[in-house]
């Protein structure tokens, strides 16, 4: 997740940058530095298979008409010390059921990788490629569709979209996909692969050493063969930030296989609502968002920006730059925290506008194409994002949970 960066604030921005998902939960210090082989990683498409189309028949479009609201299972399988370090459980069946019973058809899997590999060879454990899978066979026997990407993973990519490291991050790229789509190739078209998570890029230089990644990606799933052949992949825009895309990505890379590409982006506008939880000299958080949600006893924390237009025109710029065109959006993450601190009538007002926020912005989404997928990082604390409790695989937010859903009424 990395906060996205349309604010009115300099400040703001400067603030932004030293911001990304790998830092987004609570008392967890990162000191993992992944190192990125500069010779050559031997190749791991040893066992190419013909192309298998079967149960693959859905373009990229028609895949994402099938696809209502998605939710993360984040700060799990990719916590940096294994899938319990940041304070969640193991992914279990009960947690995938409750979530697909809750409404959601879809979820989206952040995943770590390159602790897990051999950083002189680019080999991955095979225990851990057995337990992801594990967890993406219970999702598909779910009926669910899943996103299953590469994301933070110690920002050996995201961090380094840049020149003089393009052809290392390649082979590292092309390394952990070749193993990765070979050892999950037998999943049918319910299983989407992405190519990264938050990639940093804010000029046409670092997009198209970014772009040259996303070939490399495409380029190795689709050279492992089978149902990998015709499977739908996602690419990410420049820091998946809405503006920055917008901006920045003139060209898609190239497929062999036609429709099958869908682009991601991701949202925690306004900042100030979404993810600020102290208030700055530049300016205050925002408890209460939209239309009849304003506070008359506390106007300093009313949103100033960012409301139900700025959502409008985002979508629908998307809309038409994008999904008119034949390429699928997926909003891979959004949502508000839970300022759960907030004590009577502020509390009341906050939880009602946050309610407001999330059904607003599942709403325009829908009606213009874009497929959204909630944050949810097993948080249910202050200034969190979770609606499932992990340790009971319960429902814990009902009242965004049913946002969620009337959203896409």
């Amino acid at each position: 997740m990395r906060i996205n960066r349309n604010l009115n604030s300099w400040v703001c921005l400067l603030l932004f940058l030293n911001f990304s998902s790998c830092h987004r939960r609570v008392g967890i210090a990162i000191h993992h530095t992944p190192t990125i082989s500069s010779g050559f990683y031997p190749g791991y498409n040893i066992s190419p298979a013909k192309p298998d189309s079967t149960g693959m028949s859905n373009t990229a479009v028609q895949l994402a008409a099938k696809m209502k609201v998605g939710c993360n299972i984040g700060n799990t399988l990719e916590a940096i010390g294994g899938e319990t370090a940041w304070g969640n459980p193991k992914i279990t069946n009960d947690l995938i059921t409750e979530i697909k019973q809750s409404g959601f058809n879809a979820i989206r899997i952040p995943c770590s990788w390159d602790q897990y590999a051999d950083q002189s060879t680019g080999k991955i454990k095979s225990a851990w490629l057995s337990r992801v899978k594990e967890v993406v066979k219970e999702c598909i026997d779910n009926n669910m569709y899943v996103i299953l990407n590469i994301h933070w993973d110690g920002g050996w990519l995201e961090n380094n979209c840049t020149p003089d490291k393009k052809a290392s991050v390649n082979l590292k790229q092309k390394a952990y996909w070749e193993q990765i789509a070979t050892y999950l190739r037998d999943f049918d078209e319910r299983l989407i692969f992405a190519s990264a998570n938050e990639p940093a890029v804010t000029n046409a230089e670092q997009m198209n050493v970014l772009l040259s990644y996303h070939q490399t990606f495409i380029d190795a799933v689709r050279s492992t063969g089978g149902k990998n052949a015709y499977r739908i992949l996602v690419i990410q825009g420049p820091s998946t930030d809405f503006e920055k895309t917008l901006r920045l990505m003139t060209k898609m890379p190239e497929d062999k296989v036609k429709d099958r590409l869908m682009l991601e982006v991701h949202s925690y506008m306004p900042y100030q609502f979404a993810l600020m939880t102290q208030d700055e000299k530049w300016g205050n958080q925002f408890y209460y968002w939209g239309e009849g949600h304003h506070s008359a006893a506390d106007t300093v924390h009313n949103a100033t920006w960012g409301e139900e237009p700025e959502i409008d025109r985002i979508a629908r710029t998307m809309k038409s730059r994008f999904i008119d065109k034949g390429i699928p959006v997926i909003i891979g993450e959004f949502g508000a925290i839970r300022r759960s601190a907030l004590t009577g009538n502020a509390l009341r007002s906050h939880l009602n506008a946050r309610a407001y926020y999330l059904k607003y912005f599942v709403k325009e989404a829908k009606a213009n194409g874009l497929i959204p997928f909630y944050w949810d990082e097993g948080g249910l604390g202050n200034n969190s994002f979770g609606i499932f409790n992990r340790q009971t695989n319960t429902v814990y937010d009902r009242q965004a949970l049913d946002s969620l859903m009337h959203g896409t009424n």
